[in-house]
């Protein structure tokens, strides 16, 4: 649809981020996206060592890009050319592993009692789960619950240390690579907004961003559980 309206009206171009989502899973320019942008520090390249981004669209576009590129620097050097280059060898690979692993760990914590909601466009209780089926090959590898807080605890805490309480995830705010990230956004990305202004974008403390590697989906159960216990 939004394509549509931007075609309607002419003079508007549609640009898509499809970072998180990658070319494995969905093509945005065969739904008339006019360009679509990715992070090649995520997904693409896979190893979280490079730091690159990649633009997609039609070729007269692209030419006025590269212009403003020369004019304004942001060009990629040769070795983390390569490197991208490298990963996105394994990009079917990676992401493939990701999407099964993420769709299993989304099941898992929707059922599991100390789990308060689940985000994830696998899930049939996702508000955007019909459109993510219609459209894309696979979910991603990005799985945001909250956290149920126990015996009252405050949800900030909660969240905390169950986070802590994970062994197999490093604690940072990226994605896309082959070792599992995970990350408080309240404490992290909005760290400086108030409860307050968090919770009008939908940013609660006791929410949990985890970005799932390429490591074995048992161990990855086995650690929730675990770290769930100790809540």
């Amino acid at each position: 649809k939004i394509a549509a309206i931007g075609k309607q009206y002419g003079r508007i171009k549609t640009i898509i981020d499809a970072t998180f989502a990658t070319p494995v899973n969905i093509n945005p320019l065969d739904f008339g996206i006019d360009l679509v942008i990715h992070s090649a520090t995520k997904y693409l390249s896979g190893h979280n060592d490079v730091m690159a981004g990649v633009v997609l669209g039609e070729a007269g576009l692209l030419q006025a890009l590269r212009q403003s590129q020369g004019v304004l620097g942001g060009v990629i050097d040769p070795h983390a050319a390569y490197l991208v280059e490298r990963g996105l060898k394994t990009l079917e690979l990676r992401v493939r592993q990701q999407n099964q692993t993420a769709q299993v760990v989304a099941e898992y914590l929707e059922t599991h009692p100390k789990v308060a909601r689940v985000w994830y466009p696998g899930l049939a209780s996702h508000p955007d789960h019909a459109v993510a089926a219609a459209q894309m090959r696979g979910f991603g590898g990005v799985v945001s619950f909250e956290i149920a807080p126990q015996n009252g605890e405050n949800p900030l805490d909660a969240a905390a240390r169950f986070i802590d309480s994970m062994k197999i995830p490093l604690i940072a705010p990226s994605l896309g690579g082959v070792e599992s990230l995970i990350m408080q956004p309240a404490l992290v990305s909005y760290y400086d907004l108030s409860t307050e202004e968090r919770l009008t974008i939908g940013i609660k403390d006791n929410l949990v961003r985890f970005a799932i590697g390429v490591e074995n989906t048992a161990d990855i159960l086995a650690d929730l559980e675990q770290a769930l216990e100790r809540i």
